[in-house]
This record gives structure tokens, C-alpha cells and sequence, in this order.
């Protein structure tokens, strides 16, 4: 899959809503937390910030990765991008002249778990998910580059 990152543009909020709220209806099956017109403007929100990468293939919009300075805020793949390196290439492009990321992933996602696991990050605390949107339980991960402080 051929891709090219770049830095979200406000037009990309529809496809990055829709990569969103088919996430959300994977993880949590039943109700969705939030409608379709709320993920949008959320991610309308980031991109707004300065915050959003996407991943850009030949079909559109195949991820992105929102980034607050060392906080990585989002990073969602397209379920038909899945496994073709989609977010692999962005979350090493946030890796680039940084020492240091955080972020948290819920606790049921085993899948993102393993991936940041791989990716060098540890475990650093939990939750039972009180204080996030979700109210589902979540796991804060670090990721420091070798000798860094």
C-alpha cells in the first residue's frame, strides 16, 4: 500500500469521524458513546489544534495520529488498511525527533496493546477508567528512546 503522511486538513474530518465510529461500534458492539456527527466534530477539533497526521493512500484517508506535544491523543487505522503498515508509518513518524511519548489505550483492546508493546512502550499505570470518556478500564504506556532521560 502506497502512502503519504501529511498533516490533516479540515475536509479530512469526515473520513477520520468515519475511521472513529467504526471503531467505536467494533470495541464496544452495542450502543455507540458517540453519534457520528460527534466524532466528526471532534476530529474537526484536533485538526483544528494542529494536532492530526493522516496516512493518505490511493482510496483517501487510511489513519491518522493525533499528537499534544509528548501525548499521542488518537491513532486509528482504517479497518481495510489494517496490517499493511498504516500505523506503523505514523506512529514512527510521531517517534522522529521526539524522546519520549504517553498515551492511553483501554484496557480490552489487546490488539493496540501488543502493537505499542512492540513498539517499545511499557506499562506505566492503570485506571478503571473513571476519569475517561469511555468509563471503560485503561492503561497508561510510555515509550522512551534509548538513553533518553
Amino acid at each position: 500500500m502506497s502512502l503519504h503522511l501529511r498533516p490533516a486538513r479540515v475536509l479530512d474530518a469526515g473520513a477520520m469521524g468515519d475511521i472513529l465510529y467504526g471503531f467505536q461500534a467494533e470495541v464496544y458492539g452495542g450502543p455507540k458513546l458517540y453519534s457520528g456527527a460527534e466524532t466528526i466534530a471532534d476530529c474537526g477539533a484536533m485538526i483544528e489544534r494542529g494536532w492530526v497526521t493522516v496516512a493518505e493512500a490511493a482510496e483517501g484517508v487510511a489513519g491518522f495520529l493525533a499528537c499534544d506535544g509528548l501525548e499521542i491523543c488518537a491513532l486509528y487505522v482504517a479497518a481495510e488498511a489494517r496490517n499493511a503498515g498504516v500505523g506503523q508509518r505514523l506512529l514512527d513518524a510521531a517517534m522522529q525527533g521526539r524522546d519520549r511519548l504517553r498515551l492511553m489505550v483501554l484496557e480490552q483492546n489487546a490488539g493496540a496493546r501488543r502493537f505499542y508493546r512492540r513498539n517499545g512502550f511499557v506499562e506505566i499505570a492503570r485506571s478503571d477508567g473513571a476519569e475517561n470518556d469511555d468509563g471503560l478500564p485503561d492503561i497508561t504506556m510510555e515509550w522512551r528512546r534509548e538513553g533518553a532521560r
